[in-house]
């Protein structure tokens, strides 16, 4: 049976309408952590210009492949296997990065191995699309993103919501300048850099 996520069936058509216009003119999209398979057809589908490459760990690739399968779209790539940290990094090449929520879940070593993968993978003009829950100034956005980070801490005490301003000094020493911040619905943003 394929995995399924209710947030993202929740999010996938407010993060389309930021990113739509902000990947028109790319052709080849890498995204770290495809999870369920769920954002990679759904994306893939509506922009079908795109070729559309997914990746995770291991565990996660039997899941994101019955996706990909039932879609059955010709501009989806099977995943990559691809720990962030451990992993060798695909070629460089691709027009764009995307990620949706795993900042937070990873340790912050693994959050600045992805920053610097990012750099290393994207061609010059290419843009990293990072969407999730983010701080400002140390400080918690929502009292809903101050209890999620709670439960995230209590699973593994080295998650956990990260601080923008930690982020995009990680972007800039990969090359990377912050080009829009984009408030989403509940409590969510997207950040765009782009590689300079």
């Amino acid at each position: 049976m394929k995995p399924c996520s209710e947030s993202c069936d929740e999010n996938r058509g407010p993060i389309l309408s930021v990113i739509q216009p902000l990947l028109k003119d790319c052709s080849c999209v890498l995204e770290i952590g495809s999870g369920t398979g769920q954002h990679a057809v759904y994306f893939a589908e509506k922009l079908p210009h795109l070729v559309w490459h997914t990746s995770d760990c291991a565990e996660y690739h039997a899941g994101i492949t019955l996706w990909l399968a039932e879609a059955g779209l010709d501009n989806t790539r099977a995943p990559v296997d691809l720990d962030v940290s451990t992993s060798k990094w695909p070629e460089p090449g691709f027009d764009a990065v995307f990620s949706a929520n795993t900042a937070h879940i990873m340790h912050w070593s693994d959050v600045e191995a992805m920053f610097a993968g990012v750099g290393s993978v994207l061609s010059s003009g290419g843009r990293f699309l990072l969407y999730g829950p983010f701080n400002y100034n140390n400080q918690f956005s929502s009292e809903s993103n101050a209890r999620f980070d709670n439960w995230l801490k209590s699973r593994d005490p080295e998650s956990g919501i990260r601080n923008f301003e930690d982020l995009d000094r990680l972007a800039r020493q990969a090359g990377m300048q912050l080009k829009c911040d984009y408030e989403m619905p509940v409590n969510n943003r997207i950040l765009y850099w782009e590689k300079s």
